[in-house]
């Protein structure tokens, strides 16, 4: 082993490739997979606090006011007198009153 080392001007060109590699996970961890769980984080952390009284935006592109939250699912008014029930995973955003 050390005649190969003294060989190859002393450093393995095999450890120059790992570090690459490791730098180029690190990478991908901090731009795409960590910014990617705390937006799934916030999303499950606005529909479990999704309340009567939420002004809400459904993936559908309906605009409605939350009239009873369920376990799975939620009463929305659209309109006067006129609710639909809409999946809680469904909603795409609360919206600011």
């Amino acid at each position: 082993m050390a005649h190969f080392l003294a060989a190859s001007g002393g450093t393995n060109p095999f450890l120059g490739q790992i570090i690459w590699i490791v730098v180029l996970f690190g990478m991908m961890y901090f731009l795409l997979i960590r910014p990617q769980q705390k937006e799934q984080r916030e999303r499950a952390e606005m529909i479990r606090s999704l309340k009567p009284g939420d002004k809400i935006l459904t993936n559908g592109g309906l605009v409605g006011v939350i009239t009873k939250v369920e376990d799975l699912s939620i009463k929305v008014r659209i309109a006067e007198k006129v609710e639909v029930e809409v999946v809680k995973t469904g909603v795409a955003r609360r919206l600011k009153d």
